[in-house]
């Protein structure tokens, strides 16, 4: 993995991580569906009109919209509208601690439907990863966390997988931001209804509203999925995945920083531990 791959995976983990603690804060003052309905239309309609300005185009292979409507519903409308929902009854940093897991089946589910065999010193970075996150997760359950919370979160761990194995040879041939731009606006036009069915637009309006919601739009919502689909065209879905053993960490520091969320002893070493495994996964990957 070169250097611009690495600065890529970072970035799109700290700015990925980031989004739990902003999903948490609109989630207090705003129906979790509907307000995530308009952040993938503001963004989808941003990403689409710096696509045009680009010189991009929608003529798309049938590859690129099966992607765009794969990652749009899978990731965009389960995954996060699941975790936009949880994050009613559960922290921000338990959020981001559950969405690491996915690398582990990210793997398994290549190795199983594709036959691609991760070398063992991967191996034993995935389940170092995982060992991790458990260590962490196991702290916050015995803490008292809302179970149905974090069912939500898992069944969008799911969702995430499927919206990143989708990605496996899937190239933005020259339309990546267009790309970005038409998965977030799938992902709105399925979450629209089901919030004016389920939820009423009742919103208190704050400073610190405003700025979650601006900054969930432009940061996680259009750079970090402009980041992540690079990411995955430039090194593989498998060592992309990777990165988000890194949620953890990110995750709970952020929340730790903005939201006064505890950041314990289990933490740390959990994260140590998340560390190592992401290390000896890319060391797998560069010697295959």
């Amino acid at each position: 993995m070169d250097i611009r791959a690495l600065f890529l995976g970072l970035a799109f983990a700290l700015m990925w991580s980031s989004a739990f603690t902003s999903a948490r804060i609109i989630v207090a003052e705003a129906p979790p569906i509907l307000s995530l309905a308009l952040r993938f239309a503001i963004s989808g309609a941003l990403g689409v009109a710096l696509a045009f300005a680009m010189g991009q185009t929608a003529r798309l292979t049938r590859a690129q919209w099966s992607a765009v409507i794969v990652f749009g519903v899978c990731q965009n409308a389960l995954y996060l509208g699941l975790n936009f929902v949880a994050m009613q009854w559960i922290e921000a940093s338990l959020a981001a601690i559950i969405a690491s897991v996915m690398p582990l089946l990210v793997a398994v589910c290549i190795w199983v439907l594709f036959g691609e065999r991760t070398r063992a010193l991967g191996v034993a970075g995935l389940l170092a990863g995982t060992l991790g996150v458990a260590l962490i997760m196991g702290t916050r359950l015995q803490g008292g966390a809302d179970m149905l919370g974090v069912v939500f979160c898992l069944f969008g761990v799911v969702a995430l997988t499927a919206a990143t194995l989708a990605m496996r040879g899937v190239s933005g041939g020259g339309n990546l931001m267009m790309v970005v731009g038409l998965q977030m606006l799938v992902g709105s036009a399925v979450l629209a209804p089901i919030g004016f069915a389920l939820e009423t637009w009742d919103v208190t309006w704050s400073p610190r509203l405003i700025t979650a919601l601006a900054y969930t739009t432009l940061v996680p919502g259009l750079a970090a999925t402009w980041v992540w689909f690079t990411l995955v065209d430039r090194i593989g879905a498998t060592p992309a995945a990777t990165f988000h053993f890194l949620n953890p960490f990110f995750g709970v520091v952020v929340a730790a920083l903005l939201l006064g969320e505890r950041l314990g002893l289990a933490d740390a070493i959990g994260v140590v531990v998340i560390a190592g495994g992401i290390l000896a996964v890319q060391v797998s990957r560069m010697r295959a």
